[in-house]
């Protein structure tokens, strides 16, 4: 079996086999832009010839026929304003793509009430009046439509032994499951065995075992292993798997090992993510530490081990330097993903790539930062004290740092921002700051020019597609701004994540208030046709990997 294995790693990449692709329907979104108007985008996908063009169809709820709207073919774009909507009333909207003289059905529909005013979200009630600590995004019921695991309660406990950090949990996490029109599917209890904080319950949302339907894994354990003071130390652990539809477990099988730990602290800090190690098939990925040993094992779609590898013996120099999250991505464009753990990297066999020796970083983003060099580069804030590169940037196929700031940090803090914000200079600007008793701010340009050194957007400012030029906005205290210029939109709720699932290529923004999920989308007319941004392999890893660790915005790779 092993030489079996090590014959499909060497010879895959040989072979004109691609990618196993998410199948997704046109993303429909309609919004109301007051009595007489609705904004209507929708999905441009990979697969879509050049020329192509689409017809809205509009249908008033209580009919039955679909009436076209647009009295020519939309080509140069993806939004259409329909302002012959009536006040009062409800429609469905559904698009069909043209090609040539033919027109198609395409899968995918909206629905919208039109009153007064503008309304740039969508809101899905939900069960009980719960605020949420993190979604999971993906097709649960194969429909092509994404749907959404929700876990709550919205509170946190750190394993960290000093005094404000743990916490005894109030209740124990639940997972639930609500179709993409807000059905509510199922409830998962994760149970006394999982500490209500981000270290103890990482779950994820993918179709691993390509059936079409996005299964979800997740830590798990047995009965009630507390200690009286609340702290879990001891029992079993698993990885589970939960079918989309119904919520109950399908599998289960040991989760990654404590032997090794030194301590409580260390052995808490678990993650769990997806990668396609052979380049066509995803595999999960479990994740056990951050600032001492660090445990990884790869699992196929039955859940059996691909290969294991751990921070000791040859490897010890790779203790420590753990993140708060995994970063997957192809890395050394061979066709299959690399997973930078840290301020290091493994290789798509499990095999160390590199370490840049600079410890443990609170952020890290992956992306195409300096065009003018070949491949990609990560920007790195380095949680660890460092006499210099404690804001950096670094060759993600080699670890080599291309620029860094030369004085000395404290604490470089939580998820930082890249974005091209700003057309004035090349490539995609980076933004830190510290925290903890530091005071230090940075805003770089991609080739290493320091443009400010002042507070700007506190420590996890959010850059996102919003408007309709290539710039991207900022999401930061609730408000929607550009660089230099305008406030475009204020939000309500807690910011969750921020992600291209619906409509155009622009991104949402989903925030959790009270008993509700809400959707903001923008209702701005662009003049763009661009591919959406989940079928980018990069953006799409990254979205999956909002359901463990810190919350890193995703970034647009170079397929």
């Amino acid at each position: 079996m092993k030489r079996f294995i090590l014959f499909t790693y060497i010879f895959l990449p040989l072979l004109s086999i691609s990618q196993v692709q998410e199948n997704i329907d046109r993303g429909i979104v309609a919004l109301c832009e007051g009595e007489k108007a609705v904004f209507v985008s929708w999905r441009l996908l990979k697969d879509d010839p050049e020329n192509v063009a689409f017809n809205i169809y509009r249908q008033d709820i209580g009919l039955n026929d679909y009436v076209k709207v647009n009295d020519k073919p939309v080509s140069n774009s993806t939004n259409y304003l329909d302002d012959s909507a009536k006040p009062g009333h409800g429609y469905n909207y559904k698009v069909k793509k043209i090609v040539g003289p033919t027109e198609y059905d395409t899968p995918g529909e909206a629905y919208v009430f039109t009153r007064t005013g503008s309304q740039p979200w969508i809101s899905i009630k939900l069960k009980d009046q719960v605020t949420l600590k993190r979604i999971g995004i993906g097709d649960l019921d194969g429909d092509g439509a994404y749907d959404f695991v929700l876990q709550h309660p919205d509170f946190n406990v750190d394993p960290y032994y000093r005094p404000g950090y743990w916490k005894r949990s109030p209740e124990s996490y639940k997972l639930d499951a609500y179709s993409s029109k807000g059905k509510f599917l199922w409830r998962h209890d994760m149970g006394w065995p999982i500490e209500t904080g981000t270290w103890y319950s990482p779950y994820m949302v993918f179709d691993v075992d390509q059936n079409g339907k996005a299964e979800v894994y997740a830590k798990a354990g047995e009965g009630d292993p507390r200690e009286m003071d609340g702290h879990v130390l001891n029992g079993p652990e698993y990885l589970v798997k939960i079918d989309p539809l119904t919520g109950k477990i399908l599998k289960k099988q040991s989760w990654i090992s404590k032997e090794g730990f030194e301590s409580y602290n260390y052995w808490s800090r678990n993650f769990l993510t997806v990668a396609y190690l052979d380049g066509i098939n995803p595999s999960l990925v479990m994740q056990r530490g951050t600032y001492t040993v660090i445990k990884t094992e790869a699992l196929d779609k039955e859940l059996k081990p691909i290969w294991k590898w751990e921070s000791m013996g040859k490897d010890e120099k790779y203790k420590g330097q753990g993140a708060h999250a995994i970063m997957t991505g192809d890395i050394d464009e061979d066709g299959k993903d690399e997973l930078v753990f840290g301020t290091s990297a493994l290789d798509d066999n499990g095999v160390p790539m590199w370490h840049t020796g600079l410890g443990h970083n609170d952020a890290g983003y992956i992306a195409d930062i300096l065009p003018e060099r070949p491949g990609y580069e990560i920007f790195y804030g380095i949680e660890s004290r460092s006499p210099q590169n404690g804001v950096c940037l670094v060759d993600a196929k080699t670890g080599e740092i291309i620029w860094g700031y030369e004085g000395s940090t404290f604490h470089v803090h939580s998820q930082a921002m890249i974005g091209d914000i700003t057309d004035e200079y090349p490539g995609i600007e980076c933004y830190a700051g510290e925290a903890k008793g530091g005071d230090k701010f940075f805003l770089y340009t991609a080739d290493g020019k320091r443009l400010s050194d002042k507070n700007l957007w506190g420590l996890a400012p959010k850059a996102i597609w919003w408007d309709a030029d290539d710039l991207k906005e900022i999401c930061f205290q609730n408000e929607v701004f550009d660089y230099i210029g305008e406030t475009h939109l204020k939000v309500e709720g807690k910011v969750l994540i921020v992600a291209d699932i619906l409509g155009d290529w622009r991104e949402e923004i989903v925030t959790s208030l009270p008993g509700e999920l809400r959707i903001y989308s923008t209702n701005i007319l662009s003049d763009k046709k661009i591919v959406c941004r989940m079928q980018n392999h990069l953006y799409r890893m990254a979205v999956a990997d909002a359901t463990m660790g810190y919350y890193n915005a995703p970034q647009v790779g170079f397929k």
